[in-house]
Formats: C-alpha cells, sequence, structure tokens
C-alpha cells in the first residue's frame, strides 16, 4: 500500500499520466476524503483573425474533443488510482480561464444549521441565487473559499507539513 498523502498521490499520477497530456503544464491534482480531481491544462488552439466569441467555440471545441479522445486511458489511470488509494478520480480539463470538469461527485454532507442559517439559505433561494438550500449551502462555501483562499492555502500547506512529519517518524 502506498501512502495516501496529497503530494504523494500527486507525484503518482505525475509518473502515470502520459505526456502528451502534460505538454502545457503539470497536472493540478487536488484530494480530500473521498475524491481526487485531476486538472489537465492543455494547449489552447491557434486562431488567426478569429472573434472573442469564435475563441470560445473554438475552446470549448477543443475541451470537448479531448474529453472524447482521452476517455479510455482516463478510466484506465482512474481504475488503477481508485484501487490504489481507495478514493473516486474525477477528471477536468481548462485552456486559460476556462474549466471543464468531465466527471466529478456530489457528496452528500449532514450538517445541522439554526434558523438563521436557514434563513441565509432561504434567502438565497427566494432571490434566485440558488435552486436548494443544499445548492445555496455550496454557493456560501465557493464564496467563503475565494474570498478565504490566501488563509485556506496556508492551512493546506501547514497539513502537508504535519503530515510530512508524521511521515518521517517511528512507525507502529
Amino acid at each position: 500500500m502506498t501512502h495516501n498523502a496529497p503530494i504523494d498521490i500527486s507525484a503518482w499520477f505525475a509518473g502515470r499520466l502520459p505526456s502528451e497530456w502534460t505538454t502545457a503544464g503539470a497536472a493540478e491534482v487536488t484530494v480530500d476524503r473521498e475524491e481526487i480531481t485531476v486538472i489537465l491544462t492543455i494547449e489552447a488552439p491557434v486562431l488567426d483573425g478569429v472573434d472573442e466569441a469564435g475563441t470560445a467555440q473554438a475552446i470549448d471545441g477543443r475541451l470537448a474533443g479531448f474529453r472524447a479522445d482521452t476517455r479510455d486511458r482516463r478510466i484506465t489511470a482512474a481504475a488503477e488510482a481508485e484501487h490504489r488509494f481507495e478514493r473516486k478520480v474525477a477528471w477536468g480539463a481548462r485552456i486559460g480561464d476556462t474549466m471543464v470538469l468531465f466527471t466529478h461527485l456530489a457528496m452528500p454532507v449532514m450538517t445541522r444549521l439554526r434558523q438563521p442559517e436557514r434563513v441565509v439559505l432561504d434567502t438565497l433561494v427566494a432571490a434566485g441565487v440558488a435552486r436548494s438550500r443544499a445548492d445555496a449551502l455550496a454557493w456560501c462555501v465557493r464564496l467563503v473559499g475565494s474570498n478565504t483562499e490566501e488563509w485556506l492555502s496556508n492551512l493546506r500547506a501547514a497539513i502537508t507539513d504535519v503530515d510530512r512529519i508524521r511521515a518521517a517518524g517511528p512507525k507502529p
């Protein structure tokens, strides 16, 4: 059994992914308890004299083509990783600021909210920001994440350091 630390999982994917998938940059690997998400950066299409709408269409086409062309190999790599790391694997690709997830999990999260928190979610639903309380809660989590990214990055780095120090310690 291999280590399940995010850095070990990222390293495994760096070695496992076909080199032609990483010509535009290393894969971005994000790990939580249930899922490994692998975002591949791919080359932008070369276009001359195309407006913004045409560029967006070309990028959408490149991403769709990459998804279709790599499906079988992604499935094989995901099966290996799922067996090795006991987590599901999700895939996506990015060109510039455009990112699309091909597959991903939507995990139910149990929580107990008091009325003031439920009122916030219901307000988001009533305003049309979200379709349901679950969507509203996901929206709130994304909002907090985007507004506290530096703090969350520092916290993740500290967790990685703790994992590294634990791994270097004596084995039971």
